[in-house]
């Protein structure tokens, strides 16, 4: 067994093959795709890039996904499994407290597991976001377990990692935002005008908020690059990440915008269908590592 387990609830939206190369234990989310009055309930756990690509052709066909939180059993039952099997240390990463349940979940369930299994120390953390940014945390324990950091070692570094990344999150719109209840109506105004594109972030309470309204894709392209310059990335262990929802042509676009003003080619990824349910197809989000802390 690794020195340490790195968990995560499936909100991480990471490739399944990079999932089993490291030994990344997830708690599958579900979500349930509402089409021409058919429930059809899933598991948020895609192998194939296609999968990805069907679910956001239901959506654009007039489908609605629903999804739900994991609850205190989820999580107890995940848990102990692990510690069943030996583990003697666990981080786990959750979706932000900002937007569910789940992180509380997360954390009562271990307090409990760790009671019932005094050798098992579980540390659970609020990623304060989503999918990419999740998805961050996880792969920096990764690195630092390579690098042969114990499970406190590498919760002490990530911890306040959340606070450092930035986001540009562009919404096609705020429709499935706000039938989803993750923003208000009133925000949820600014993607009623035509063209316009609502730009999302995190605040450090890990909610969303529109800080800013442009007329185009391009020009939330230029509003990312300029943004990126108040808050510039990282050298050292650089990361850039853009993720979209059916959207590959626009985030290959984006990427060479990136890469020609950072000299850094961005990675590119496609969004889980728990988040993609509240987002809705046609986005383009991207985060990077900062040293400053985010301010939106």
């Amino acid at each position: 067994m690794k020195d340490f387990v790195i968990s995560s609830d499936s909100t991480c939206d990471l490739y399944s093959d990079y999932v089993k190369e490291h030994d990344i234990r997830i708690v599958p989310l579900t979500y349930t795709m509402e089409k021409g009055g058919r429930l059809t309930e899933s598991k948020d756990a895609f192998t194939d890039y296609s999968q990805y690509v069907d679910f956001y052709r239901q959506l654009r066909e007039g489908g609605f996904s629903r999804t739900s939180m994991l609850n205190y059993d989820h999580h107890f039952l995940h848990f102990q499994k692990l510690a069943e099997e030996g583990a003697e240390n666990i981080l786990h990463f959750s979706l932000s407290g900002g937007l569910s349940a789940t992180a509380q979940a997360a954390k009562d369930a271990a307090a409990d597991v760790m009671e019932e299994y005094p050798d098992c120390k579980i540390y659970a953390v609020d990623s304060y976001a989503a999918t990419i940014g999740q998805g961050a945390l996880v792969k920096e324990a990764v690195r630092l377990r390579a690098e042969g950091k114990s499970a406190q070692e590498a919760y002490d570094a990530v911890k306040n990692m959340p606070f450092h990344i930035q986001y540009v999150i562009i919404a096609n719109d705020l429709y499935y935002l706000k039938k989803g209840g993750r923003v208000s109506a009133f925000a949820a105004a600014a993607g009623t005008v035509l063209k316009i594109k609502p730009v999302l972030s995190f605040t450090n309470e890990g909610k969303l908020t529109v800080v800013e309204k442009c007329k185009g894709m391009k020009k939330a392209f230029a509003y990312a690059l300029e943004k990126m310059k108040r808050f510039p990335p990282v050298e050292e262990n650089r990361m850039i990440w853009i993720v979209h929802t059916d959207a590959e042509q626009e985030a290959e676009e984006l990427r060479g915008m990136v890469e020609q003003a950072w000299g850094f080619r961005p990675e590119v990824t496609i969004m889980g269908p728990v988040i993609g349910s509240h987002v809705g197809p046609g986005s383009v989000s991207m985060i990077w590592k900062s040293k400053e802390e985010r301010q939106d």
